[in-house]
């Protein structure tokens, strides 16, 4: 299933188009590669790349999420010199995906801020089914 495949919500205001959005259903999943879907493995041993240890129950998740009609955006810290070996890699494991994002900040500490409902998630060593909890988070002052 491709992002065309999905209703696109359009949006429209004061007479000018917005960014759509996806049905509420739909989540669009951005899934990191080194250290949450297979062992970590830096950049700069782009050679241990092509036989990465793949997490089982990150595959078993992952293309579940697919099969639900979800989008999965794997977003990597990889470069684009090392998108061939990492979708040789994600075929080879049998990943299921919608888009490759090469080029993430590398470093972690992550505070993304977006015009979009945003959901972060933090892997700690389990791919599982994600469960609703309440947090305490930072937002922009009114």
């Amino acid at each position: 299933m491709t992002i065309n495949e999905h209703t696109l919500l359009e949006l429209e205001e004061n007479g000018k188009k917005l960014s759509p959005i996806l049905p509420e259903h739909v989540k669009n999943y951005l899934i990191d590669i080194d250290g949450t879907v297979c062992e970590d493995i830096p950049n700069e041993e782009a050679w241990r790349m092509a036989d990465a240890e793949v997490y089982p129950d990150a595959l078993v998740t992952v293309n579940k999420w697919f099969e639900e009609g979800h989008l999965i955006t794997f977003f990597t810290s990889r470069t684009e010199e090392h998108r061939e070996v990492t979708e040789l890699w994600l075929k080879k494991n049998g990943f299921n995906w919608h888009g490759l994002l090469m080029g993430k900040p590398r470093g972690g500490n992550y505070h993304w801020i977006d015009n979009h409902m945003v959901r972060a998630t933090r892997y700690t060593g389990r791919f599982t089914d994600l469960v609703e909890k309440t947090h305490t988070i930072q937002v922009f002052e009114s």
